[in-house]
This record gives C-alpha cells, sequence and structure tokens, in this order.
C-alpha cells in the first residue's frame, strides 16, 4: 500500500523545513522519510492520517514492531521522526497539540559500539598490500580514518585542498554542512606524504580533480566502496567480529579516552554538537575496564 498525496506533501513540506533550517544531511532526511511514510502507510490502512492519528494508535503501532522482532533502539529512533514531525506540525499551525506528546518507551541502557583493540587496529592498518597504488590508498585511507575519526561519509569526500601536511591539520565538513580542523598526527601526515607523491597521481587521469581519494573516473570513492574494501582487509587481517562503517571511528574515541583525553576534547574531534552523544564512548571506556578487573584482579 502506498500513501496518500496529502501524506506526502506534509512530509516532503516537514523535509524540506527540516533541510532548510538545520542543514540535515541527505542519509538524515532519507530515514525521516522513511520512518514518516511507514508510519503515514498503517495509519491509512486504519482510516487515520498523519495530522489525525489517534490517541492509542502509536503505542499500538510500536507494540506491534516489538512482536516482529523490532529493537528497542529501532522503536526509539522512530518515535524520534514522528516527535520531530508533530513539534514541526504544531509550530505550522496544522494542528492544534501535539498528539504523541505522551508516548514513552521503556528506559534502555545505550549500547555499546562497536570497536576493535588497539592490536587489532594496528593489523587492520597494516593488512593492505602496498606494492599497489590501491593498496597504498586503502592504508592512507585507513590510517586518516583512525587518526582523526572521521566518519566515512568525511573520509570520502575529503578534497586534496583539505589536507594541510605542514600543519598537520585536515579541515572536515560534516553533518549540518558544519566544518571542523582536525589534527592528524605524525603518522597519518607521513603516509598522506607518501600517498600523493606516489599513489594518487597513479590513480588520477586527469590529476587536477579535487577527490583526495579517487575511486572510478577521478571522482571521490563512494562510501560503499570504501566499506567492501575495509571488509577485505579485516578478513585479510584475521579480524573475524562484526565491523561497522563506524568501527575506527569507535576505535578512535575510546582508544583517546583509554589513555586519559578529556571527553569535551574527544566532543570536538569527533563534530558532536551534543556532549551527551559523546558520553556513549564513557560507557565503553567503562566497559573495558571491568573486564580487565574481572579478568586480572583476585576478586575479580
Amino acid at each position: 500500500m502506498t500513501i496518500g498525496d496529502d501524506a506526502l506533501v506534509l512530509i516532503e513540506a516537514c523535509l524540506d523545513d527540516l533541510w532548510l533550517g538545520e542543514g540535515a544531511s541527505d542519509h538524515t532526511l532519507a530515514a525521516y522519510r522513511r520512518d514518516l511514510s511507514a508510519w503515514a502507510t498503517w495509519l491509512e490502512a486504519r482510516d487515520a492520517s498523519l495530522l489525525a492519528p489517534g490517541g492509542e494508535t502509536l503505542p499500538g503501532w510500536l507494540e506491534e514492531r516489538r512482536e516482529a522482532g523490532y529493537q528497542l533502539r529501532s522503536n526509539a529512533r522512530l518515535l524520534s521522526s514522528l516527535r520531530r514531525f508533530y513539534r514541526w506540525a504544531l509550530a505550522e499551525g496544522r494542528i492544534d497539540h501535539d498528539p504523541i506528546a505522551e508516548v514513552r518507551l521503556p528506559p534502555s541502557r545505550p549500547s555499546l559500539p562497536d570497536t576493535l583493540e588497539e592490536e587489532e587496529v594496528e593489523r587492520l592498518l597494516a593488512a593492505p598490500d602496498l606494492d599497489s597504488e590501491l593498496g597504498l590508498r586503502d592504508r592512507t585511507m585507513l590510517e586518516v580514518l583512525y587518526a582523526a575519526g572521521l566518519r566515512v561519509s568525511e573520509l570520502v569526500g575529503l578534497t586534496t585542498d583539505a589536507v594541510n601536511l605542514r600543519q598537520g591539520v585536515v579541515r572536515v565538513r560534516g553533518k549540518g554542512d558544519k566544518e571542523r580542523l582536525v589534527p592528524l598526527g605524525e603518522e597519518a601526515v607521513d603516509w598522506l606524504s607518501r600517498y600523493l607523491r606516489t599513489g594518487r597521481p597513479a590513480l588520477m587521469r586527469d590529476p587536477t580533480r579535487p577527490a583526495l581519494f579517487p575511486g572510478r573516473g577521478d571522482a571521490c570513492l563512494t562510501r560503499q566502496a570504501f566499506w567492501h574494501r575495509i571488509k577485505a582487509h579485516a578478513r585479510v587481517a584475521g579480524i573475524d567480529r562484526s565491523l561497522s562503517p563506524h568501527t575506527l571511528r569507535h576505535a578512535f574515541a575510546t582508544h583517546l579516552l583509554n589513555h586519559g583525553a578529556n571527553l569535551r576534547v574527544v566532543q570536538l574531534l569527533l563534530g558532536h554538537s551534543d556532549l551527551s552523544t559523546t558520553q556513549i564512548y564513557t560507557h565503553v571506556a567503562q566497559a573495558r575496564l571491568e573486564a580487565l578487573h574481572a579478568d586480572h584482579h583476585p576478586r575479580g
């Protein structure tokens, strides 16, 4: 079943305002669109609508999703999308009250992000074949990803003018089109210098194109293509645990905190607008401490 034209118009109007007012990324807008469209479809099958869903419909839908196997975290993200929509509708005068204001989910402990031990990171970094230009490119990308804690989308979108090797920093364009300067460290600078001297020129048909890490046709390598490369290198490194595109970003933050970094500094490096987003890594560091205690303390 597809949703009606009225619902489509409402959803797109809301998304336009989010994009204009907050600089939401295409990925974020696509997630909101999926959530709102699914909610509208479910409502229309029950002769309800986005602006008049009825008081008990949302708890019923969330319960249906839970019974279908959706995790609490998935429902929490969905509820967040719907709250944004109804706050927007209220501010626009399209409704006179928020129909889901009283809906609550049971509390949950934050799930810990996937990460790697420092020794595993070293194995992953050493996995690419340096006898090829593609291997040198991948090694450099992994080094920059780990050294700067970038999102994969930020990494693949880098251009040559974003890197200042003399100062050892990279200019990153993150969520909401916000820019930040992130230090690279000597190791990443060394790999970038080597790659720019010998790797990138061999990969580029037109060296004047701006992509720092090219894929096909001198354009920036795609997120999906680099993710496939990471998984292939992980197999070479003998890493059989589940990885995500954010694994090295999580490792960057966790290892900084494990070595005594200040949480607010990590927040700035990651480009988080809210400190609470960064605080998940304190749970990771605490979990690591608890595991070490249990393994090595006489009364652990």
